[in-house]
Formats: structure tokens, sequence, C-alpha cells
């Protein structure tokens, strides 16, 4: 939509002003951000980040073939959220698990004659998974696949690592760099507002070590992901307040590849009586998202978390990413309730959902350099 048409419309002058900002290509304020989730409508959201979204990438829609490892569910840490982890206590329960180091090779030897580029491991904080234990895994699951991306360990699971091996974290992380780790997911963030953090998951990492953690990795040249869990206790203050200290670090370092706005979901939990938000909520999350965080250059919706649907509804909304085939490798959503309950797609299957909402399939490695572009790929018929 034009600026024109939008300034001609039924809105009040602070939004005008705002939309007069992001086509001017002038940074929103933390107070523009608030109104925006206070007071605009979904129809005007989806109009500015659309715009925004088609201005940096058109109609690409990134995608990576990738699979997850997570080694153990069992964890120190008891974040109110999470229906994924099992405090070291309850280690003998049924839905625990402690893969072994052969465990993990034999996972990676299964995709030895598949087209993957990346291998996203992440997992709960067990005390004998340490430093050392996981620089000797990557550089033997880099002698199995040299070419191999290796995403691994929140910042939760980096600073827990560096407190118990006595090492900076920029000695821990160079560590793991010097054995074949390529890069860091965005978990762990949740929200970083001090108040809410401390109802929530008071027990791990702050909000300024999980920031210093990131900005670390970006000075040794390691980049990373960010993330955001939304729709539960917090404010659309908090919500801000969050993007805004992630903007922060990324003028700062421009180490971020991506941001992934998180569906709060409440199956299984210790807050399971908090009700989740609507599909219309996260649209308008992913929407804002993409108007505020004007330095990250991509913004992704994970698919297994919402939904393939939903999924491509927020192609309109400011989104240029769905993450990966994930081939059913991951728990840590599913067993909160998430929408796909066994996340998989082919190739075939997400080139087709992007087409049939008019965007452009493009396969990507884990720093969004093109290994395939399915455009002119004819999607298969249902």
């Amino acid at each position: 939509m034009k600026l024109e048409t939008l300034l001609q419309s039924n809105i009040s002058e602070e939004l005008k002003n705002i939309a007069t900002k992001v086509y001017q290509e002038e940074r929103i304020t933390i107070e523009d951000g608030i109104l925006l989730f206070e007071k605009a409508d979904l129809n005007f959201l989806g109009s500015l980040s659309n715009y925004i979204r088609e201005k940096k990438h058109g109609d690409i829609t990134y995608f990576n073939k990738n699979f997850h490892i997570e080694p153990t569910n069992i964890c120190v840490f008891d974040c109110k959220f999470c229906a994924y982890s099992m405090l070291l206590r309850n280690k003998g329960d049924y839905d625990a698990w402690e893969m072994t180091e052969e465990d993990i090779y034999k996972t990676i030897r299964s995709y030895n004659d598949k087209e993957v580029t990346e291998v996203h491991i992440v997992g709960g904080v067990h005390p004998k998974m340490g430093l050392q234990y996981f620089a000797n895994l990557i550089k033997n699951i880099k002698k199995i696949r040299p070419e191999l991306h290796v995403k691994a360990f929140t910042a939760v699971e980096l600073e827990y690592m560096c407190r118990k091996a006595k090492v900076s974290y920029q000695e821990g992380l160079q560590i793991l760099k010097d054995h074949g780790q390529d890069s860091l997911p965005g978990g762990g963030a949740e929200i970083f507002a001090e108040s809410v953090r401390e109802e929530i998951c008071k027990d791990k990492c702050s909000s300024a070590e999980w920031l210093e953690i990131h900005e670390t990795a970006h000075k040794i040249g390691m980049p990373s992901n960010a993330t955001m869990l939304y729709g539960h206790v917090e404010s659309y203050a908090d919500r801000v307040d969050h993007m805004n200290r992630l903007r922060s670090l990324q003028d700062k370092t421009g180490g971020f590849n991506t941001f992934i706005p998180l569906k709060f979901r409440n199956g299984n939990n210790q807050m399971s009586h908090i009700k989740e938000v609507s599909v219309l909520e996260d649209l308008r999350t992913y929407a804002i998202a993409r108007i505020f965080m004007d330095n990250f250059p991509h913004l992704k919706a994970y698919w297994p978390m919402i939904g393939r649907e939903t999924a491509q509804l927020s192609l309109n909304y400011g989104v240029n990413d769905i993450d990966g085939t994930i081939d059913d490798t991951t728990k840590i959503y599913s067993m909160a309730g998430a929408e796909e309950q066994s996340p998989n797609m082919t190739t075939s299957q997400i080139i087709d959902l992007i087409k049939k909402v008019n965007r452009k399939p493009v396969e990507r490695d884990s720093v969004y350099n093109v290994v395939n572009d399915y455009s002119e790929t004819v999607p298969e018929t249902a």
C-alpha cells in the first residue's frame, strides 16, 4: 500500500506519523512500538510490515534443510513455561531422556545421504554435559560431516557451561568455535524484563548475561539469532523493551541473522492456567517486530510452533523465513502443545506451502547464502 493511501485512511495522526517514519526509513521509538500494540489495527500493521518485507526481500521466503539433536531434557533449571525439561531429581521419569555420544553420532550418520545443511543442537542443562564434552562432540560431528553447519546451545546452556568450567564467555565460546561450532541459536531470551524473568525463569541466566554472551559470540565472529517468548504474563511494553535491547545490541555488533518471536504454548507446564493468545495476536506481533526491528535483516516464523497455516499468513505480516524441514527431530515445542506434534516437512511440501501464498521459495544455508532457488518449481496438487 502506498503511503498516500495510508495517510488518507481513517487512522489517528499518531499512526500516520509512524507510517511516515517507516516510508522515510526513520527508526520508530519505544513509544511508537507500544502505540502500535495498543492502537493499530491488523490491516494497518500488515500494510506497513509487508511494505518493509517486500522492500528488503521482495517475494522471497527462505527455508533451510535442517534437523535437530536434543541431547537431553534433564535440566538443572525450573522454567515455569517449559513442558520439555525434566528436573535432575526426576531423571528416572518415563519422559526423561539422555542420549549417549554414540546415539548422537548415529543420528548424524543417518543424514549422510540427505541434502541437509544444518544441525541444530539444544537441550536441557545437564550437569554432566559440560564445555569440554560438547567441544569434543562438535569436533567428532565435523569429522563425520565436515560441511554441516553446527548451530548449537542457547545462552542459558552456555552460561552454565562456562561457569562450571571456570572460563570467561569469550574463552568458552572460542573453545567451541575452535572445535567446529559455527553459530548460536537464539533461545533462552524469553522476555528480558527483569520482573517477568523473576516470575517465569528466575533461576537461569539473566537478561544481561544473555545479551553479553551473544555480544561476545559476535565479537569472535560467531553469528547468532534472537528470540522473544510472547503471550504469557508480559505486557506490550515488555515486548517492546525486549526488542529494543536486541535492536541496540544489533546496532553495536551487527551479528544477529534473524529475529524469531516464539508463541507461549500452555500445554503440560506450570503456566497452563494462562490462556494462549490468538492467531491475530501472533500476526500483530510479527508485524510490529518487522516494523520495530529495522536493523535485523530477517524475521522468522517458526512453523512447528504456530502451524503451517499461520506460517503462511505470517508471510504477509513481515515474515520472510519459516525455518526448515526439521524432520520430526524436535520435541521442545510439541510437548507444550504446539500445532505440529510431529514437525516434519519435505522440501516439496515447504515449496508448495510458500508458493500457494504467492511467495518465492528459496533454500538458504544457516547464514542466508542461497543454496537453491525454487521460484519456478510448480506446486504439487493436493
